[in-house]
């Protein structure tokens, strides 16, 4: 019996011993101020300081504007892992201060982290940059300005294609569309380019508005010197099978 006992009592304090402990360089980011447009990102890193594998579980937002990202596979005693947040300033100027809960196995099982920030608009960021960062930003040109569609048929939802290039010294991310009208999005949410390098935006176009339609539209981007403009037009009619007849011999067949 007693030795039963003392196999029990030593199990226990096994078991108490054995834990993953998630211990951070901090807990808190100030990003400062943020130009409008930008993505703001900031890893957390943490080291196991337990002796039992680090499970992250999941890791929670305060809000949609903030996406998190983390090591998915166990951290191992002694190794490190990160916590990602990535704050999206376009269209959103002012302070902001968000946190992004982590749910783990660790000692204390639900870690809250906090980031905080300015965003300004680039106007009122410029004058407050040195001309070396200035010059080390990422700079956006766009191979053409507009688009045009042509006819189209309402409801259809055609694909316009840019091509972006990065003439910048840093990495460009490109933010949010803003447009006078809810008819336009990424058909994939553009990667970042990196300098000197290009890549294929495409531009989905909803509009539904009969008639000849011109819509202006802002690609927000993390390029301080400004904002790119596109126009998208075209003719919207409602039926195209009614514009798509040709005479061939005298009698009228659908448009090959």
């Amino acid at each position: 019996m007693k030795q039963l006992l003392t196999l029990c009592l030593l199990a226990f304090a096994f078991t108490a011993r054995a834990q993953a402990v998630m211990q951070f360089e901090t807990d808190s980011h100030d990003f400062g101020n943020v130009a409008e447009g930008t993505m703001a990102s900031y890893s957390f890193k943490f080291k196991n300081t337990g002796n039992q594998p680090v499970v992250i579980a999941n890791v929670q937002a305060s809000c949609g504007c903030t996406t998190p990202d983390w090591t998915k596979t166990p951290v191992l005693p002694g190794k490190t892992g990160i916590i990602k947040a990535m704050y999206s300033s376009a269209g959103r100027p002012g302070v902001f201060n968000k946190t992004v809960t982590v749910t783990s196995n660790a000692t204390e099982a639900s870690k809250v982290l906090s980031i905080k920030g300015a965003v300004l608009t680039k106007d009122e960021i410029k004058p407050t940059l040195t001309a070396a960062q200035l010059a080390k930003s990422p700079h956006l040109v766009l191979d053409k300005t507009s688009h045009d569609f042509g006819k189209m048929e309402a409801g259809q939802q055609p694909t316009a294609r840019f091509v972006v290039k990065n003439t910048g010294k840093t990495e460009l991310v490109l933010g949010a569309l803003t447009a006078g009208c809810y008819c336009v999005g990424y058909k994939t949410s553009p990667a970042p380019i990196a300098p000197g390098q290009s890549s294929i935006v495409e531009l989905i176009y909803s509009q539904r508005q009969l008639g000849q339609v011109s819509d202006a539209v802002t690609i927000t981007s993390n390029d301080v010197s400004g904002d790119a403009k596109i126009t998208l037009r075209a003719t919207i009619v409602r039926d195209l099978s009614g514009n798509s007849m040709v005479k061939e011999s005298g009698t009228a067949v659908p448009f090959k």
